[in-house]
């Protein structure tokens, strides 16, 4: 199932049963079927029906949302070997880590509320009737070391537009890593028909307002004082970059 996908259910215990599945990354059966207090016959039929339509995967008892997988990317770079992918359910952890190493000053407040956002729902792709998230992660010897994350409304109006974060370590920059990883999230977004994405730093991450405008994009509004950290107030750079 692509992650641009309208969902579409004939029957409102199936959708109960994959809203559960998505809400949660992955459960057990059993646990996700007392959960919905389903007869085991019925709740095996739906499983049966979300599997064949693609909505739904069973592995070992487990059942997950069965997200259309993107193709692995291998690079070396300066004595680095690395591979950009999918971020999976598994990443969890690496990813809120990464995010919150590059954003922890708070250079990037958008970014920080992404890491809140897949921390406390404990869930990384999403997919649902209000909007979906994707992940391409950077990853050096099955460490993740930088992220590209794109927010995908729902609503038919902005179903055009995407709100892109990017990120890197330190350690990893210059290596030509980042452009890669922003490279791959507009190129996804590309092939997928979005035409614009969105991206909102503060104006006092010079780096990364340059590294965008080295890039293509540009700034399309400027909200004064938009952000206070630690007690100065600091304005909202809004850029954004039309997708050809």
């Amino acid at each position: 199932m692509e992650l641009t996908e309208r969902l579409s259910f004939d029957d409102g215990d199936r959708q109960d049963l994959y809203e559960y599945v998505e809400q949660h990354g992955t459960v057990r059966e059993d646990a996700a079927r007392r959960a919905l207090n389903m007869d085991p016959t019925a709740f095996g039929h739906h499983v049966t029906v979300l599997q064949r339509d693609g909505y739904v995967r069973r592995v070992d008892g487990k059942i997950t949302v069965a997200y259309g997988e993107e193709e692995t990317r291998e690079y070396s770079a300066d004595g680095v070997d690395y591979m950009i992918r999918q971020a999976g359910q598994e990443d969890l952890s690496g990813l809120v880590d990464v995010i919150r190493r590059v954003a922890g000053d708070g250079s990037y407040i958008e970014a920080e509320t992404v890491a809140d956002v897949i921390e406390s729902e404990e869930v990384v792709l999403r997919h649902n009737q209000l909007g979906s998230r994707l992940f391409f992660v950077a990853v050096v010897d099955d460490d993740v070391v930088g992220w590209v994350h794109l927010d995908l409304p729902e609503a038919s109006k902005l179903s055009h537009t995407a709100v892109l974060t990017v990120g890197l370590l330190s350690e990893y920059r210059g290596k030509g890593i980042g452009e890669r990883l922003l490279e791959r999230g507009e190129e996804w977004a590309g092939e997928q028909g979005f035409e614009k994405l969105y991206n909102s730093v503060p104006s006092t991450n010079e780096h990364a307002i340059a590294f965008l405008e080295a890039h293509g994009w540009e700034t399309e509004a400027v909200r004064s004082d938009h952000y206070r950290i630690e007690d100065e107030y600091v304005d909202e750079v809004m850029m954004a970059k039309r997708l050809d």
